[in-house]
């Protein structure tokens, strides 16, 4: 098939893109929104954390099954399913005042947002013309890396209006994605009757299922974190062990006998943990140390986010360019002296240089996150692309569980009730310790990941 850039081709990833975005989005949308939906609920934190738990687990579940569903089923029929099923998880989500209700609408929409995320990807990496694939991955990784932040701009502004209005209003976002997408999405690879081995799935399934729960439960209780995630190390050993014997895995696990391929998986991993810890961390200790509403927190991880957005697209340019390397050296430059700022900061709680080391941190993913996935990608064969992708948008979702549960575990050790302000400025602060270390890691795992991509070559 002959690359060529369409305006179908524009939109259909704007189409898959704008679905994507709005599954991400909701996820950390929602933290701003617990305090008012356990009053009105009448429930506590640990109940009302399930309308994120249990959205995340039906991702995490789902997104491992787009490399077999990609073979099985058209674009436009996984595009429809998914979209449908979202529209009417936000549809439950709008009109319910009942909780068990709610979860069943969040619950819906993890199944659309499981389905809908790799398949911007696989467009992208099927039809894009070669020289612009840089750019492309820019605008895709844009969704999945810049959601997040906005995520608390976005529910802040309307959590004190109508929290149901942060389903609502997304109604609308869906509604063009599924008519553009109808109109626009093409299939360009045949599909074939491809079996699923459900021992496979089952097995990666509780992998994340343990992952994820035992992340969750590490500040409540310790013995139940460990028993999800001996759950989840027994699982994926089975897991392992079965796609090696197996004519046809679920995953293709060989692509991970690429170092290259694995060690930019492990940087695009880091620049994850890291956005969506920072945007965890960050609206809390503006509301409890600096005494600033929900609205005007979210207000001011804005920039952050916007910036992001903007240049990830720009550093994808840079990359089609001129190669990964002067993006990467700017993004992970910037990403390390933000988290530095925060760092010194956090005891200060001076407001306006926050809002800049969150610029900063936001930096990175924009030149870098993107293109360090079109590089990884760009390491294994194009058969392996699919496997590559669902490898990526798999455990991206894990990344972010963890991102938000390594922030909120260091957060709560720090806090005391006597000494709420300063020491919730003491949690932060320790947050971006473990940030700087993970952007020393992020940065030598890329590098390295840059030097067997060479000697590749």
């Amino acid at each position: 098939m002959q690359r060529k850039l369409s305006l179908k081709l524009y939109l259909s990833i704007i189409a898959t893109g704008l679905t994507a975005f709005c599954g991400v989005l909701i996820e950390t949308a929602m933290n701003v929104t617990y305090p008012t939906l356990m009053a009105q609920f009448n429930v506590n934190t640990a109940t009302i954390q399930w309308l994120t738990t249990a959205y995340l687990l039906v991702v995490a579940i789902f997104v491992p099954l787009s490399s077999f569903l990609k073979r099985r089923f058209t674009i436009k029929q996984l595009f429809v399913s998914a979209a449908l099923l979202f529209i009417v998880g936000l549809l439950i989500c709008t009109f319910t005042n009942h909780f068990a209700t709610l979860l069943l609408g969040r619950i819906i929409q993890g199944f659309g947002t499981g389905i809908a995320l790799p398949l911007m990807f696989n467009i992208i990496l099927e039809q894009a013309p070669i020289e612009k694939l840089g750019f492309f991955m820019g605008i895709g990784t844009l969704v999945t890396a810049v959601a997040p932040a906005l995520g608390p701009t976005y529910g802040g502004l309307l959590v004190e209006t109508n929290w149901h209005l942060i389903f609502g209003l997304l109604l609308v976002v869906m509604a063009v994605a599924f008519t553009l997408g109808i109109y626009a999405i093409k299939q360009v690879t045949p599909t074939k009757k491809d079996h699923l081995d459900f021992p496979s799935w089952f097995s990666i399934a509780l992998v994340f299922v343990g992952l994820i729960l035992g992340l969750n439960s590490l500040s409540t209780s310790l013995s139940l974190s460990l028993v999800y995630l001996v759950i989840a190390v027994i699982s994926l050993i089975i897991f392992i062990s079965r796609s090696l014997k197996i004519t046809h895995p679920l995953i293709n696990i060989s692509v991970f006998k690429n170092k290259a391929f694995t060690l930019h998986l492990i940087s695009f991993l880091l620049f994850q943990v890291i956005n969506v810890g920072a945007a965890f961390v960050l609206p809390s200790y503006l509301q409890i140390v600096n005494h600033v509403s929900p609205v005007n927190a979210g207000l001011l991880l804005l920039p952050g986010a916007a910036v992001g957005a903007i240049l990830a697209p720009f550093g994808g340019r840079m990359y089609d360019a001129f190669g990964i390397r002067k993006p990467a050296y700017i993004g992970l430059s910037c990403q390390f002296l933000g988290v530095v700022l925060l760092f010194a900061l956090a005891a200060t709680a001076n407001i306006w240089m926050i809002l800049l080391g969150y610029v900063l941190v936001m930096l990175g993913p924009g030149f870098t996150m993107g293109n360090t996935m079109t590089n990884g990608l760009a390491q294994i064969s194009q058969k392996e692309n699919a496997d590559g992708n669902a490898v990526f948008n798999t455990l991206q979702q894990f990344a972010g569980a963890f991102g938000t549960s390594i922030a909120s575990l260091v957060m709560a050790i720090a806090q005391n009730k006597a000494y709420y302000a300063s020491s919730t400025a003491t949690g932060a602060q320790n947050v971006f310790l473990i940030m700087i270390i993970f952007v020393v890691i992020n940065t030598v795992s890329l590098l390295l990941g840059l030097k067997f991509a060479e000697k590749s070559e």
